[in-house]
């Protein structure tokens, strides 16, 4: 087994639950982990024989960019996203914060983790 890891991915994006969050947006950074078997491409040095990056910073992106109520949706929308259409990957982890949240204090981020295992 092996590991994935994309750090710091960062968005803007408009998840929240108040009106005001869905009009102005707010930043965001997401970290995804994905085990997978990486000695075929260690092997081969194909990229077709692992996880394309590429693919999973896509995902990322491309989940982020739809509005949710909450970051636990969001997270769950891109464990699960990544299981289906990557098949080699066995576990994958997420990591949602948002930057600056509206929560009347000095708060640098607020950060969800969830994790998904195939099954």
């Amino acid at each position: 087994m092996g590991v994935i890891k994309l750090k710091n991915i960062r968005t803007f994006s408009y998840h929240g639950c108040l009106i005001e969050e869905g009009k102005i947006g707010s930043d965001y950074t997401v970290d995804l982990k994905v085990k997978t078997n990486l000695q075929k491409s260690a092997d081969t040095d194909h990229l077709l024989d692992t996880v394309d990056y590429v693919h999973l910073n896509k995902i990322v992106t491309e989940e982020m960019a739809i509005r949710s109520h909450l970051l636990e949706h969001v997270a769950k929308r891109i464990n699960n996203r990544v299981l289906a259409e990557i098949e080699t990957v066995e576990k994958t982890t997420v990591w949602v914060s948002k930057i600056n949240p509206p929560i009347g204090g000095d708060v640098e981020s607020v950060t969800i983790k969830m994790t998904e295992i195939r099954k």
